[in-house]
């Protein structure tokens, strides 16, 4: 995903972190978007459009792979079209890094020359997979070239794994999937609060070990009608006051199968609007894929293809070796 149109504010990257600082010292403390378009300041941050570097050859300035941990996923979010899926199987930290080095060699692309982001937000639940997560952001750092500032893991909130994830050498910076208010409306909308509810949820975010000039981001996936009220984004406040934070807003993204509307934009500014009153930097992401179904949220093909059978792999013994 290339990087410089304001899209990338709110994430959890350095690019990110760069939009939001430029915003904020353009336009003042609080001038994050008001609408699901970039706001005039992040607009200004960026010096040269991709489309533009592209007309003349030039690679853009900073790019973020989106990378995934699993093929499906486990969690059943039931907003989610991953979801649908269920979880079909880990893939290893080879096949982790792999998809990096893929999109490396495909755009020419050689960190840390190149300066590349990576977000941990694709297909599956990172901190299912973790011991392949952890060590695939080892391998990212040691071999790859990519600095642990430059990626960003999310979670759906994996509470034994959350604190684990504070005691790694090597780690990316943290995101939390929130996406509702209160218990009875998270568990509803994503089943593993049953087991680790959102006060578990906020204490381990509490205790989280925050580097210097580190935040934690909570993802809030906004929903019609259902969790994008002005009581909600009140309740998420309280949730959230005293933490070193900043919440992403995502208006939802459809997809077939999915029985839930995405809110107006008046929705998605008032919530902002709410929660920036509480002093809490909050930004709306910017949907990228979703002519495609490859926005966040809709990593399932949707349609059925005729696939032949995988060829059959046949044990080699070692004189033939």
């Amino acid at each position: 995903m290339p990087e410089g149109d304001g899209g990338e504010a709110g994430d959890g990257s350095e690019a990110g972190e760069e939009a939001e600082n430029s915003a904020m010292s353009t336009s003042g403390p609080r001038a994050q978007f008001h609408t699901s378009e970039p706001s005039a300041a992040l607009k200004r941050y960026a010096t040269q459009s991709p489309g533009a570097q592209e007309s003349r050859g030039q690679k853009p300035l900073r790019s973020t792979i989106c990378i995934s941990s699993q093929v499906g996923c486990a969690v059943d979010c039931q907003f989610c079209l991953t979801a649908l899926l269920g979880v079909k199987r880990n893939l290893t930290a080879g096949e982790i890094v792999g998809q990096v080095c893929a999109v490396l060699k495909d755009q020419k692309v050689s960190p840390p020359e190149d300066r590349i982001n990576l977000v941990f937000m694709g297909m599956g639940e990172p901190f299912l997979n973790y011991e392949n997560f952890v060590k695939a952001s080892r391998l990212m750092v040691e071999c790859v070239g990519i600095a642990e500032r430059r990626m960003t893991v999310s979670t759906a909130g994996i509470v034994p794994r959350i604190h684990d994830f504070g005691e790694e050498k090597i780690r990316p910076k943290l995101a939390i999937s929130l996406n509702a208010s209160n218990d009875a409306l998270r568990t509803r909308l994503m089943p593993l609060n049953k087991k680790w509810n959102l006060e578990m949820l906020m204490g381990a975010a509490r205790e989280f070990p925050l580097r210097t000039r580190e935040w934690i981001t909570f993802e809030y996936v906004l929903l019609g009608g259902v969790n994008d009220a002005p009581e909600n984004a009140r309740e998420v406040a309280e949730l959230l006051r005293g933490m070193r934070c900043k919440v992403n807003l995502i208006a939802l993204n459809p997809g077939p199968g999915i029985d839930f509307t995405t809110p107006g934009a008046e929705r998605v500014a008032a919530f902002q609007n709410t929660l920036r009153g509480a002093g809490i930097p909050t930004f709306v992401r910017r949907p990228r894929g979703r002519d495609i179904y490859a926005a966040c949220g809709q990593l399932k093909r949707t349609v059925e293809v005729a696939t032949s059978p995988e060829p059959q792999l046949q044990a080699i013994s070692p004189a033939e070796e």
